[in-house]
């Protein structure tokens, strides 16, 4: 899967920092550049994803063969044009969350700029999955929505725990949820993406029609939050 260039993932860094166009001195380029290569070097990326069938009753969505609901009306919003969908999950593993612990006594500064480059790079690795996925779905016609994440809109964050068990994230790729559904490793991400035709595609991708354009801040500064 390819990967951003190193000058598009410090773009990235420096978004998730919260930069605005400001100057930066020649210690801070650095700071961020070597903690760029840092994260990178103790980075364990592992991912799984599986397909399940969309069925609707009167209490909502669920996916064929199990037990899990899909509560919630954005999500339900969300998928509203599938008829499956991928649950992914994704991380970098523990040392990553280690090494930003451990400048966390140290310093808050290097801390958080690690902090910035790690989650540059599970969204990186994220959207590479998607295009993997996608590069799949291509030879029938078909795509994907936007990811959608517990947590977000009304889907509870306290499905965690199940949405893991049923993509058996534990004994694939060692990620789990604690009882307060806090991802661990920290810097991991589960995601559920709609299977749609490829002009559903088209349609849904924009900031428009995204569950968070009224509160984006990347948006109301005229910028997306995808590549």
């Amino acid at each position: 899967m390819e990967q951003l260039t190193n000058f598009e993932r410090k773009k990235e860094v420096l978004r998730y920092l919260a930069y605005k166009n400001q100057e930066l001195d020649r210690i801070t380029h650095e700071l961020i550049d070597e903690s760029m290569i840092e994260i990178s070097s103790i980075a364990k990326e592992r991912y799984l994803y599986n397909t399940f069938n969309i069925l609707r009753n009167k209490d909502g969505l669920y996916l064929e063969g199990t037990n899990f609901y899909l509560i919630g009306q954005d999500i339900e919003k969300h998928l509203n044009k599938s008829e499956s969908c991928i649950l992914i999950g994704a991380s970098l593993g523990h040392e990553v969350d280690k090494r930003i612990r451990y400048y966390e006594k140290i310093s808050m500064t290097k801390a958080l700029i690690l902090d910035a480059c790690a989650t540059a790079l599970i969204e990186d690795l994220c959207d590479r999955i998607c295009n993997e996925i996608e590069r799949d779905l291509k030879i029938d016609g078909k795509g994907i929505t936007s990811r959608y994440s517990p947590g977000y809109g009304d889907f509870p964050i306290g499905v965690q725990r199940h949405f893991l068990s049923i993509l058996d994230g534990k004994r694939q790729i060692g990620l789990t949820a604690t009882s307060t559904s806090i991802l661990i490793p920290r810097k991991s991400v589960t995601a559920i993406v709609g299977i749609v035709s490829k002009d559903e595609v088209k349609k849904e991708n924009t900031c428009t029609n995204c569950y968070k354009n009224n509160t984006c801040k990347y948006a109301k500064e005229g910028c997306g939050c995808g590549p």
